[in-house]
């Protein structure tokens, strides 16, 4: 599996990158992971209704075609691109869920953060506050978009829409949780990206 680390990249940039690469792989291409942060965007799924952009105000939104509904990216939020060959891996869409959720829960177990996933509404949840989202697409077989964990961010934005389609749902980070501004950030990254490796390769 091969990692990329991009930085702070544009997301309609990445967004057509990831279509591309997906509609053109065949079966001798490697499954990736793309680590990167994007500045302000809300992002809003195929089924998105507009009445869960409260006030978006000065962030774009960009219509995309994930599952869910509206999420807020943002400077201090890692996000994980997926793109894997389910059929390769022999895994459902909802295996490859289960496989990010955990990767995220295990990271977080690091920090002395005890999260769990909810099986009724995907990502990952801390006491009922959400920590991090999960969207997918799934083309020819390939999945695509992915993961998006708050670590050391400007949580307003998730005030300006209803997360994930869910009023009045609460969203941390890590840096709320732990009652720390100064975490690792890039070591976080390299580690979500081995945890999520050693639940999506076999054995």
């Amino acid at each position: 599996m091969e990692r990329h680390v991009l930085g702070k990249v544009d997301y309609q940039e990445t967004f057509e990158s990831m279509k591309k690469i997906t509609r053109e792989r065949d079966d001798s291409a490697a499954d990736q992971l793309w680590l990167l942060q994007h500045d302000p965007v809300f992002t809003q799924g195929i089924s998105g209704k507009a009445e869960h952009l409260l006030s978006p105000g000065d962030i774009p939104v960009v219509q995309i075609d994930r599952g869910g509904q509206v999420t807020y990216h943002g400077p201090g939020q890692w996000v994980v691109y997926v793109l894997v060959d389910l059929r390769r891996a022999q895994k459902k869409v909802r295996q490859l869920v289960t496989d990010l959720e955990q990767a995220v829960i295990k990271l977080l177990k690091n920090y002395d953060i005890t999260a769990a996933a909810n099986p009724h509404a995907p990502g990952v949840y801390v006491d009922g506050r959400k920590i991090a989202s999960l969207g997918l697409k799934v083309s020819r077989g390939c999945s695509y978009h992915g993961l998006a964990l708050n670590v050391e961010m400007d949580l307003e934005p998730f005030a300006r829409i209803n997360p994930c389609g869910h009023p009045g749902l609460e969203v941390t980070s890590m840096a709320a949780l732990t009652g720390t501004t100064d975490l690792p950030m890039d070591l976080i990254g390299h580690q979500l990206l081995d945890h999520l490796e050693k639940q999506l390769i076999p054995g």
